[in-house]
């Protein structure tokens, strides 16, 4: 399983994300918003300002202090940032 890193040590499974995006557009804010109502909504900014919005498979919307291309480059495996965590055990054979 491969996550990125967006921010603050938060982690999200880059199998899962559909989409990073922008959060100043109107129907963006809408998505926010109806996943604030519906309870899908995971704010991962720690207070500070949203600048990615991060749609996932589940229909989970996730915000984060980062920028979009940042966390692309994240996901593309540019950055020291995304963990490998497919196979951490050891063998004991």
């Amino acid at each position: 399983m491969k996550l990125v890193n967006i921010g603050f040590g938060n982690m999200v499974s880059a199998n899962r994300m559909v989409a990073v995006v922008s959060p100043d557009s109107a129907p963006i804010k809408r998505i926010i918003t109806e996943a604030r109502d519906g309870g899908q909504l995971i704010d991962a900014t720690y207070g500070r300002r949203t600048r990615a919005v991060i749609i996932t498979d589940s229909g989970h919307i996730i915000l984060s202090a980062i920028q979009p291309e940042t966390v692309a480059g994240r996901l593309a495996g540019n950055d020291k940032n995304v963990s490998d965590a497919d196979e951490d055990e050891e063998d004991d054979d």
